[in-house]
């Protein structure tokens, strides 16, 4: 049975905003932290997206009991709700812009103690938060292809930051120097194949698809002129979540002539997205400037080879012979075609044997227990 916790025995994630305020289904209040016990926590699935299957891994591998995942939103109230014995969702408001501040989530630590390892993402946090977990193991990924997207008055009290490609790396150590760093983006690596995987039964609708926001930097550009330059017509499914740009891209395929399906935003579940990636062949990441995609792996998982553009910055060391291919944007519609004829791929094999989540929550529990033993060894005074 669970009990009242402090948080001495968690992970808690903080990922940046929810506009205008937190989800309905939040209570409109704070609950305490929740502590189903070891027993429990041991048996957590890893389930949903790169926000949850980080932490839940943690829960699953005996690093913490439980996890808590952290927003901010613009609102005058804390909100939380609790999804599983072993996971609690928060949203605080916050007093500032990125890196983001706020008072109501500092007095949650002051009253319930910092997470055994607090993990920030994205746009960060004040370095007042920072300073009230002191007592975490704390961990940065930037999530998207900036290797820091906060100050240096935040990054330095960070204890490994996890990047997606080595020039994030050499960036971070530039400014940190003694900063320990890691290629291993939370989104791709930490896959979950009871999220994604293969359904036989479901039709192959369409020939190609592609699962992200609808924001500049996903450069829906490149697949759409790729659909129109292809020497025989493709059927391509667009699936978006969130993002300014859905109008525009849904005008642009009229426009064109192309036939190109989209679902969203607003987003679907996971399930819905693994079904929808079942009714394609080819899934691609046309992105340049762009962290490296969860969605990479997802595919994969899936059974799909991927296509991703030879210029993204980081997530091509995901791109092997048997996994697809990497090709230039202007050639795109080459890479689809080829992928589409070639039946040597084997995406979910590749993702099962480097990059699910046991691989990559082994390696980080190693990484961390290797860190704090490097940081309870003495200084070692200069001789004269």
């Amino acid at each position: 049975m669970g009990s009242e916790a402090c948080l001495s025995n968690a992970i808690v994630v903080i990922s940046d905003f929810v506009e205008p305020r937190p989800n309905p289904a939040y209570t409109t209040s704070q609950q305490p932290p929740f502590s189903p016990g070891s027993k429990i926590a041991r048996n957590a699935r890893v389930l949903g997206g790169y926000l949850e299957r980080l932490p839940l891994a943690a829960v699953h591998h005996g690093l913490v009991d439980f996890a808590e995942i952290w927003h901010h939103h613009r609102g005058a109230e804390p909100a939380s709700r609790r999804e599983s014995d072993v996971l609690t969702r928060r949203s605080f408001p916050m007093h500032s812009d990125a890196p983001f501040h706020s008072d109501a989530m500092i007095d949650f630590v002051r009253s319930h103690g910092a997470p055994k390892i607090l993990a920030v993402w994205g746009l960060g946090v004040s370095e007042a938060m920072l300073e009230a977990c002191r007592d975490s193991f704390i961990i940065y990924n930037s999530i998207d292809a900036p290797s820091l997207r906060v100050p240096p008055e935040v990054s330095r009290h960070f204890d490994l930051v996890i990047t997606g490609a080595q020039w994030q790396s050499d960036e971070v150590e530039a400014r940190h120097p003694a900063m320990r760093t890691v290629i291993m983006p939370i989104g791709p690596e930490f896959a979950s194949p009871e999220t994604f995987f293969p359904i036989p039964e479901i039709e192959k609708r369409f020939d190609v698809i592609y699962v992200a926001a609808a924001q500049p930097y996903k450069r829906h550009d490149i697949l759409l002129d790729a659909l129109a330059r292809a020497p025989r017509p493709l059927k391509a499914l667009c699936v978006i979540g969130y993002g300014e740009e859905s109008d525009r891209l849904r005008h642009e395929a009229t426009e064109r002539g192309l036939d190109v399906e989209f679902v969203g935003p607003p987003g679907v579940s996971h399930a819905e997205v693994n079904r929808l990636m079942n009714a394609a062949r080819v899934g691609v990441v046309c992105g340049v400037n762009d962290g490296a995609p969860a969605i990479l792996t997802e595919y994969m998982l899936a059974g799909l080879p991927v296509v991703a553009n030879s210029a993204l910055r980081c997530g091509l060391q995901y791109i092997l012979p048997e996994t697809g291919l990497a090709v230039p944007g202007d050639k795109f519609e080459s890479g689809i075609i080829e992928a589409l004829e070639r039946s040597d791929f084997a995406p979910r094999q590749a993702v099962l044997d480097f990059w699910t989540w046991p691989h990559s929550i082994t390696k980080l529990a190693e990484l961390i227990a290797s860190s704090r033993a490097r940081q309870s060894q003495p200084a070692q005074l200069e001789l004269v």
